[in-house]
């Protein structure tokens, strides 16, 4: 159920925006191949189907099922559930010095005790980081 934290608009940076913009260019030379034009120029970028011009959001398990047939290729790989992606960004984005409000904002908490409890681990880089910063204060 969307709460009023979870519909937001998060920032990109540019190198993302024009990945999204090629992959959108892209889609439009796909539906021009099998003569589909659109109508509208808001059409989704990750949609159930380009070909068959279904501009609908992909259904929930369409992530975790991609993630199937990836396994099923390269059976070495660790299977990682789309959740997981989202543990991993803001875990990335803490090891990148951003603020937990911040992150707070971005995954769409109300609380910002969900964040601090759910997504703060701490990697072994942090680790350092914080031994390093005490030690450069206490003047070691």
């Amino acid at each position: 159920m969307p709460t009023k934290a979870s519909i937001r608009t998060i920032s990109i940076d540019d190198q993302t925006i024009t990945l999204l913009k090629k992959w959108k260019s892209y889609q439009i030379q796909k539906k021009l191949a099998f003569g589909i034009r659109d109508k509208d120029s808001h059409s989704l970028i990750f949609c159930n189907s380009i070909i068959y011009n279904k501009n609908k959001f992909l259904y929930k398990s369409y992530p975790n099922n991609i993630m199937d047939k990836v396994k099923r290729h390269f059976p070495e790989l660790k299977k990682i559930k789309i959740h997981g992606f989202r543990h991993t960004h803001a875990s990335l984005l803490f090891e990148a010095g951003a603020d937990i409000k911040d992150v707070q904002e971005r995954l769409g908490h109300t609380d910002i005790k969900t964040t601090m409890n759910i997504y703060t681990h701490i990697t072994p880089a942090r680790k350092e980081e914080t031994a390093e910063k005490f030690s450069k204060y206490v003047n070691f």
